[in-house]
């Protein structure tokens, strides 16, 4: 599922893009993709994007606002007459429109933005852009890196809980945006095994992990996200973290600090890799 960096990054698109343009007209397709009546957004104009942990919020100025979750394969895509030669990712897109594209946004100034979702788990919807914090997935969420997670609050999130620690901060309620890739990354840079319960680690430790957490992300936003599934950015492009990561996705292989074997397994259901040597 596309986490922080990758959300963020498609927000930014989205504000490079999309911000100043009028709905002239949507297209829906048959099913719960879009929660709302369409016919309300047309006219609108969008003038602002947000982003809170893996969620984004579309604001137009008829104080209505798109909440959208892209789940594991949402994708947001612009076209006007300045990107329609910019290629798009054919593993990851297909054509434009094609039989993922759930919404189609037509725009002024001859733009248009498409929503595709694969699996069909993502969803728009419609809400008063004064009632977005009241949706309990946005209520939920913990403070996130970058905003407003603190080292204190990070610290709060961990201390005296016997939860294991790697499903801990993956957590959105206590920790909001660290998914999976930035968790098996970040553990790895802290040298902190993601077996452990959170409550054995010692305050150095609980710095060095937020301090790691952080700068892997940081690294995917360099890289624009990582494009493990379906992730593209607003134009269709693959991010490039993927060839970039510590020990994400690499069972089998030599650890980066060369002193053992990537190994994999799963924790919470999620696929966990990490070093025995390195990581203690």
């Amino acid at each position: 599922m596309p986490e922080l960096p990758e959300v963020e990054t498609i927000r930014l698109g989205l504000t490079k893009y999309l911000v100043g343009h009028k709905i002239l007209d949507v297209d829906v397709k048959p099913g719960r993709t879009f929660e709302g009546d369409p016919k309300e957004i047309i006219g609108a104009k969008v003038i602002g994007i947000r982003r809170f942990g893996k969620g984004l919020v579309i604001d137009l100025d008829s104080k209505k606002s798109l909440a959208i979750h892209i789940k594991l394969t949402g994708q947001f895509i612009y076209r006007d007459k300045s990107t329609e030669k910019i290629q798009v990712s054919r593993e990851k897109v297909g054509e434009l429109p094609g039989s993922a594209t759930r919404i189609i946004f037509h725009l002024d100034k001859d733009a248009t933005l498409y929503f595709n979702d694969r699996r069909r788990f993502a969803w728009v919807r419609l809400v008063d852009t004064d009632k977005v914090m009241e949706m309990p997935f946005f209520k939920s969420l913990g403070p996130e890196p970058f905003k407003d997670l603190t080292l204190e609050k990070f610290s709060a999130a961990i201390k005296g809980r016997q939860t294991v620690i790697k499903p801990l901060i993956m957590d959105q309620t206590k920790i909001g945006g660290i998914g999976n890739i930035y968790a098996n990354d970040g553990l790895f840079l802290a040298g902190i095994d993601p077996r452990r319960k959170a409550n054995t680690l010692t305050d150095a430790e609980i710095k060095k992990l937020y301090d790691s957490v952080l700068k892997v992300m940081k690294k995917s936003f360099k890289y624009g996200g990582a494009s493990e599934l379906n992730f593209v950015n607003a134009l269709g492009q693959e991010g490039e973290y993927q060839r970039h990561s510590l020990v994400y996705g690499k069972k089998g292989k030599e650890c980066p600090n060369k002193n053992g074997v990537i190994k994999k397994i799963f924790l919470a259901g999620r696929g966990t890799f990490f070093c025995e040597v390195c990581q203690k």
